[in-house]
């Protein structure tokens, strides 16, 4: 990522005035089509009005009011834990066995004492007995107990400590204490003892039951925790409705208004930032991609502004027609039509990344009918139908085939179509079917046409070759194409041998081996001017240049590089085939009648009276069409050709045009010299692989003629 940040800084260093005049150009366009897309409402909300509009949330976020009020409804609804204190029934069994207890002693000691002598018991007991007991009963209580007799006091301590136990061994909380100490009453009602031993039996029984649980705060604030943390946050999601048209602004609503931004002036910044710096990163991608058209005229450059500009402006108004009610009109949008002109005209990846480009700007422009910033849906059908385009077109050779383009752009565009619709809902009718399978099909049609209805503007306008007028161009009946036939036959043999060679080298370099086949055609127009004065068209004739002194020789052969552009200039050729007609053979130097001239002067002559007037070699394809010219005519001159002549050949041509300087001004790096080499070599023994004689053959040979002797 870090690396691929760098090189499009480099690229942004690299650009000169006018270039980052038109990207800026480009980037104010899509910036202001989509302004109005991201622009928020200007909206009159007060509270305890009726709304007049309905008003979507534009944003996602947390009311922390309402979830904080929430939260703490969770926790007050949580009950205070208490936890049950087994301990609690035995503690007060024994505290029943030791007032029984005391009362025996008591007995004990006041053995032989009459009823009427028994007075004031219970101050008696207090030192036997606990001081809860003797606080919580009455006098009367003690004196019944110390007048019953042993039997019934058994009794009366086993039914009470049972009723006890009955009744502590469940749950005795404060709300209920007095229904449970009535229940355990009742329990004694059975007891075979006298009645008044049961009034104090109930007395005892009431006394000792308390409650048994005690408040527990750990657990209590563990559970209201719990009880907080599963209240999820109360969140008002992105396109939720807040307030409907004719609906009264109450104060949850007014607040939920202004927690999203939409009652002041803030919520109007954020989305134009958010606009520029998706402008910044999609401008930023394309000056990457366009890298390798900074070096070159602006030409291609301003061809793409225009390009882009033309299918955003396509799919802006498309959208304002469906502003008006027509649905889903955004389906019939011709936006193939920017990536198919943009792979003719420029290339595959400029034209894939602005797919990609015209796909985001696209969703934008057609976000009316969803709550979001993007329309996905319509981005994802924008994207198919265009790179369906790009690659279908990628290989086609004639105009016509962009018609077939269209239908399969068409064909894909039904097939987003469907896939976007099952996935949303799955539903749809007879009607929609054919409404939606016209649009798409309208969509593919409109995009060929327009297309084909537009690209000779640009190819003539800004001088942009395009594949498809390369393919023109190499037509055999193509009238310059016959007049190099039937004129200068040689010639046409030789130029056909050199396409094959500059093609095959130019592919593997990635140069546009199209442009180097078709401009070789034409790189020796020029020779139709004087064709016999070229050894490839004397056939059954003297060479004309025995009779010739040197520099007149020199300058026909010399004429004809200038000769072929201004044939080429005048039937308005391309530029580019201008260019590799007269640079072909750079400032090269015409070594035999330089040495000849040498010979017969008795004075010095300069070497530029015998060079080409150039200039060198200025694209990759240029040069590699001049390589191939010398290496096709000095194989063709092999009486003998083998693979490591060949190979010796190309690489001494190769070297000597290094040495010259005749590839200094191109972009040619040594390596793919090297490459060069190598596809020249290979494509030199394909065409000449019945001619040659590789060593193992020759040695066959000559032990044929040894035993044939």
């Amino acid at each position: 990522m870090l690396k691929l940040w760098k090189q499009m800084m480099e690229q942004l260093n690299k650009l000169k005035f006018i270039q980052i005049g038109l990207y800026a150009l480009l980037g104010i366009f899509l910036f202001s089509i989509m302004y109005n897309n991201v622009k928020p409402e200007e909206l009159d909300l007060r509270k305890f009005t009726i709304s007049k509009q309905t008003v979507y949330s534009p944003i996602t976020i947390e009311d922390k009011e309402s979830t904080e009020k929430k939260r703490e409804e969770a926790k007050e609804s949580v009950e205070d834990v208490y936890t049950l204190k087994t301990e609690y029934a035995q503690n007060r069994i024994d505290l029943v066995e030791a007032i029984f207890n005391a009362v025996d002693d008591f007995k004990k000691q006041n053995k032989g004492i009459t009823d009427e002598e028994i007075v004031d018991v219970k101050s008696q007991l207090k030192e036997t007995m606990p001081k809860e007991a003797s606080r919580g009963l009455s006098e009367e209580v003690f004196e019944t107990l110390v007048k019953t007799d042993k039997e019934q006091l058994s009794a009366a301590k086993d039914t009470i400590i049972t009723a006890i136990h009955q009744t502590m061994k469940n749950r005795v909380t404060v709300q209920d204490i007095s229904d449970k100490r009535k229940d355990t009453a009742n329990q004694l009602m059975y007891a075979n003892v006298d009645d008044n031993v049961k009034d104090s039996m109930r007395a005892i029984a009431e006394f000792a039951v308390i409650p048994n649980v005690v408040y527990d705060p750990n657990k209590t604030r563990e559970n209201r925790q719990e009880a907080v943390e599963k209240i999820d946050p109360v969140r008002i999601k992105q396109g939720q409705i807040l307030v409907e048209e004719g609906q009264l602004i109450t104060s949850d609503i007014y607040h939920q208004l202004q927690l999203v931004g939409l009652l002041d002036n803030k919520h109007l910044i954020p989305p134009f930032v958010g606009l520029g710096l998706l402008v910044v990163i999609m401008i930023s991608a394309i000056v990457y991609y366009l890298k390798e058209f900074h070096q070159k005229t602006y030409q291609p450059l301003v061809l793409y502004v225009i390009v882009m500009i033309i299918t955003i402006t396509i799919i802006k108004l498309v959208s304002l027609f469906q502003e008006q009610e027509i649905s889903d009109l955004g389906y019939l949008a011709p936006v193939a039509t920017g990536g198919l002109l943009l792979r003719l005209l420029l290339n595959e990846k400029v034209a894939v990344i602005s797919s990609i480009v015209v796909a985001i700007c696209g969703s934008i422009i057609f976000n009316q009918e969803v709550t979001n910033v993007f329309n996905m849906p319509m981005a994802l059908y924008f994207l198919i139908s265009s790179i369906a385009g790009i690659l279908f077109i990628n290989h086609q050779q004639r105009r016509s085939q962009i018609l077939q383009a269209g239908l399969f752009i068409a064909f894909m565009n039904i097939v987003a179509i469907f896939a976007i619709v099952f996935l949303k809902n799955g539903q749809i009718d007879n009607m929609e079917i054919g409404y939606y399978s016209l649009m798409a099909v309208s969509s593919g049609i409109i995009s060929s046409v327009l297309t084909i209805g537009i690209l000779p503007f640009f190819e003539a306008g800004f001088g942009i070759l395009s594949s498809i007028k390369l393919i023109e161009l190499s037509n055999p009946n193509h009238p310059l194409l016959r007049k190099i036939l039937t004129e200068t036959p040689g010639t046409y043999h030789h130029s056909v041998m050199v396409a094959n060679l500059a093609e095959a080298a130019c592919e593997v370099i990635g140069a546009n081996g199209l442009l180097a086949r078709v401009g070789s055609y034409y790189h020796d127009i020029g020779k139709t001017r004087r064709p016999h004065y070229f050894i490839e068209n004397q056939m059954n004739i003297k060479n004309p240049h025995d009779r010739l002194p040197p520099e007149v020789s020199k300058n026909i052969i010399i004429a004809h590089a200038v000769d072929g552009a201004d044939i080429l200039r005048k039937h308005k050729f391309p530029r580019e085939f201008v260019d590799i007609a007269r640079e072909h053979h750079g400032t090269t130097l015409l070594k035999f009648f330089y040495y000849k001239a040498v010979e017969k002067s008795e004075k010095e002559i300069p070497e530029c009276e015998y060079r080409y007037p150039g200039p060198k070699a200025q694209t990759k394809e240029s040069a590699v069409i001049g390589i191939a010219d010398s290496v096709e005519a000095a194989v063709r001159s092999m009486s003998n050709p083998t693979p490591e002549k060949i190979e010796n050949l190309v690489s001494n041509i190769i070297k000597d045009r290094l040495q010259d300087g005749q590839l200094s001004e191109c972009d040619l790096t040594l390596r793919e010299l090297g490459t060069v080499s190598k596809a020249l070599c290979e494509t030199l023994n394909g065409i000449f692989h019945s001619r040659i004689e590789y060593p193992d053959m020759k040695k066959e040979k000559e032990n044929e003629d040894d035993s044939s002797s």
